[in-house]
């Protein structure tokens, strides 16, 4: 009999569809039944002895939530055998829907046992989770958007640790990092069996996208950085598991049905016997020529129109030619953003690294490309590596003729009488929010942009980044980073900025809801509540190995534009 081993997730969701995602113990027929009678099914594939599968249903009535089950090979594995949750629903998208709710975050580490304190504090995913299910037809994602670091391939759990001894040793290299295909499915075993997390990813749909740590730490930094990871001997196995395990369990869920039809490696897998060949030899291709893949894709959700960006596998890293995306990648972006104008009244882009930094961190980062560029001399260029490599310098504004592009695209995009209400970039990463503003020389575009950073949803906060991205908004931080560009003799940036909002610290949540052309915001963080009464499935919400239960507690809300009268 085969058995469910991971989710199911729901994926995909639009008006009359929506696609599955499972992974079986065996070879089987996946089947998903829903309560209006609409089924769909899909035979498993097999990837290095796992098998998995996604399955479409279509034929969906828009506007309804309907209770599904899971079955393989005709025998019921979803809901679980006295579950405390909620039925798992679809929710399908009504075209004159009221509003779209965007719930978003990254860098969650997985929470620990129930019976273990957890050292990073309640996880707001658990925690939102809990709160659902405590009120399933109350308030809840229209999609939850996890803006990278799924998983850290770099920084396991001591559980985790524990079962990669068990297997090969400490000594072996890596370490007690991540090693291969088989290491990176006990991560998502770990991440997606928390009973609260697997249940939320079974009922809200969700859209991924990776960021270093799905890897390895500053993953792509630099072309130096790349030419010294592929000189490690453990080091290419690492990055061809690393996108074998995210095209499989993350990057498929994003598809579309018709998407998926059209996917040859998607038809070339599920047609062998055994798909991990044909997958290794995608993944070493995506790794010498990242131009030969993409990553990033667009959904709209009513007139609200969202684009993915991979700001990780598609870069271009010659020192005179850096850019965060490659041509292909930046034309698809430009034509995605500028489609049918007037068609969407608000634009998100998610791009795991922030666009807008504080203005210190960003010209430092500016500075150091130009000395890893070679404008001080090839002394400071070798002290401009070392110092990216140890201090993170490696975001939009460490490229700044993508950070420039980037900043045109969007007052192009926001600009003239079709234009959207917002365009906001959501980003994470840093373990820590904030909202920022730009501002243009001149005429700026008619649409209002915001710089939304989440992070974390469930990871540790340094001090150092609490003080640091405190001290990098206020006036002497400003002078300190003009004295660096300066000296790198940088460009002033195309574009000024404020924050207008944060920073916060804690384990996070922002929740955009978009009416019409109106747009508010919500940050909200989990905390613990001690002594309560919770069960973890009530009111009060809870995450596992927290110590007690615990809350959303809403920090911040916000109205980015007023309602508009209809």
């Amino acid at each position: 009999m085969a058995e469910l081993r991971l989710g199911p997730l729901l994926r995909y969701v639009d008006g009359s569809s929506a696609t599955f995602w499972v992974e079986a113990s065996r070879p089987c027929t996946a089947e998903v039944r829903c309560a209006d009678g609409t089924r769909g099914t899909a035979r498993t594939f097999q990837v290095a002895g796992h098998h998995y599968a996604l399955v479409p249903v279509s034929g969906l009535t828009p506007g309804t939530a309907c209770a599904y089950e899971v079955l393989l090979d005709g025998d019921n594995v979803w809901p679980l055998p006295g579950s405390p949750f909620p039925p798992s629903v679809v929710r399908t998208p009504d075209a004159g829907e009221a509003a779209v709710r965007v719930t978003f975050g990254s860098c969650r580490w997985a929470a620990p046992p129930e019976d273990e304190k957890d050292p990073v504090g309640p996880d707001a995913l658990d925690t939102l989770a809990a709160r659902i299910a405590s009120a399933p037809d109350g308030e809840r994602p229209d999609v939850l958007l996890l803006l990278g670091d799924q998983v850290y391939a770099d920084e396991v759990s001591e559980a985790t640790r524990r079962w990669i001894a068990a297997r090969r040793g400490l000594a072996d290299p890596p370490g007690n990092q991540v090693a291969d295909y088989e290491e990176y499915t006990r991560l998502y075993y770990e991440s997606w069996l928390d009973p609260e997390i697997r249940w939320l990813l079974s009922t809200v749909p969700s859209l991924m996208i990776f960021d270093d740590h799905d890897v390895i730490d500053d993953w792509n930094t630099s072309a130096a950085w790349v030419a010294d990871m592929r000189a490690t001997p453990w080091w290419r196995e690492r990055v061809l598991s690393g996108l074998m395990s995210y095209w499989v369990y993350q990057h498929l869920g994003n598809l579309s049905p018709g998407e998926l039809s059209d996917d040859l490696l998607y038809a070339a897998v599920r047609k062998t016997p055994d798909g991990t060949d044909v997958l290794r030899a995608f993944a070493a291709q995506a790794d010498t020529d990242p131009a030969s893949v993409r990553w990033s894709y667009r959904r709209d959700f009513g007139r609200t129109r969202v684009i993915m960006l991979d700001t990780r596998a598609a870069r271009v890293l010659e020192e005179e030619n850096r850019s965060m995306l490659d041509p292909g990648e930046a034309q698809w972006l430009r034509a995605q953003a500028l489609d049918a104008p007037g068609s969407y009244d608000h634009l998100l882009i998610g791009t795991s690294l922030p666009w807008l930094l504080p203005p210190l961190v960003h010209d430092a980062e500016a500075w150091n490309a130009a000395l890893c560029r070679g404008e001080r001399g090839a002394r400071w260029a070798r002290l401009g590596e070392g110092l990216r490599r140890r201090a993170d310098l490696e975001h939009w504004a460490a490229f700044p003729a993508s950070f420039a592009a980037l900043t045109e695209l969007i007052a192009e995009a926001g600009s003239g009488a079709a234009a959207p209400a917002t365009v906001c970039v959501l980003s994470g990463d840093v373990h820590h929010a904030y909202v920022a503003e730009p501002s243009w020389p001149g005429r700026g575009p008619d649409a209002r942009v915001f710089q939304l950073t989440c992070s974390p949803v469930h990871n540790s906060i340094p001090l150092s980044i609490r003080l640091g991205f405190r001290f990098g908004w206020g006036g002497l931080a400003r002078a300190l980073g003009h004295r660096f560009a300066r000296h790198g003799g940088c460009a002033r940036p195309p574009v000024d900025w404020r924050k207008t909002g944060g920073p916060w610290f804690g384990n996070q949540l922002m929740t955009l809801t978009l009416r019409g052309r109106s747009a508010s915001l919500r940050l909200e963080q989990a905390r613990a509540v001690r002594g309560g009464g919770s069960d973890g499935r009530g009111g009060s919400g809870g995450s596992g190995g927290s110590g007690g239960s615990a809350r959303l507690a809403t920090v911040m809300e916000s109205v980015l534009t007023p309602l508009v009268p209809q």
